[in-house]
């Protein structure tokens, strides 16, 4: 499998013998493998790697796992397996309608597992095929594969360069950016531009859109602004 085409799994477990297994069987069969024992390193992971799939416990040293399946589906698309060693249907019940795809009890079977991944993914893309619209506030909306768009459901005509700063606010709602990260990730590694570009397609896209999709950090640079979430 070349390694632009390989589905990238994350996994957040606390305990280290199944965490070890679970990332030398999945690599085995192909997949990129991250893996966290807390919590809080899992969603560290999460922000920064975005995965195809979250496999999530329970019960973590630092965190309700829980309350994680929460967080993250409220968040982001991706599809949540959750793991435990509990084998109540109330917990199950409570996992799925908090977010999780899918639910699996320990022990488990590695290539059911594996058999359960590659469903979620089935779906995900399925999915991918139709949802590929997302609303960005009340009267702004951006199609991600269509490279496009719309407010009040006439397409605004934005720049390549800044599309792609959109997208970046919109897909790491939490984070704050400096200039320098932005350039990082909009105008590649090797940009050794006027970091001041930065503020004149941030002006432009609220000129453009909406002023409150982007909010300035003074001193520190910009983020997805609250009043841009719907």
């Amino acid at each position: 499998m070349r390694e632009q085409t390989r589905k990238k799994l994350l996994i957040v477990e606390d305990d280290e013998a199944i965490r070890d297994l679970l990332t030398y069987a999945l690599r085995g069969e192909g997949y990129q493998v991250l893996a966290a024992g807390t919590g809080k390193g899992g969603l560290r992971l999460l922000e920064q790697a975005e995965p195809d799939v979250l496999l999530l416990d329970a019960m973590l040293p630092d965190a309700n796992g829980f309350d994680i399946c929460r967080q993250v589906s409220e968040r982001y698309s991706i599809p949540i397996l959750m793991l435990t060693a509990r084998t109540d249907t109330v917990d199950k019940i409570i996992g799925l309608e908090l977010g999780a795809d899918d639910y699996m009890t320990k022990p488990f079977e590695l290539r059911e597992v594996s058999a359960r991944i590659k469903a979620l993914l089935r779906r995900k893309e399925k999915a991918g095929a139709v949802q590929h619209r997302v609303r960005l506030s009340q009267d702004v909306e951006m199609d991600k594969k269509g490279y496009a768009v719309y407010k009040d459901g006439q397409e605004v005509k934005l720049k390549p360069k800044e599309f792609e700063l959109l997208l970046l606010f919109h897909e790491y709602p939490s984070r704050v950016f400096s200039r320098e990260e932005i350039v990082d990730h909009v105008w590649e590694m090797d940009y050794d531009g006027d970091l001041r570009t930065v503020d004149v397609h941030v002006q432009r896209i609220r000129k453009k859109l909406d002023a409150s999709l982007i909010e300035t950090v003074f001193g520190i640079g910009y983020r997805w602004g609250e009043r841009g979430a719907v």
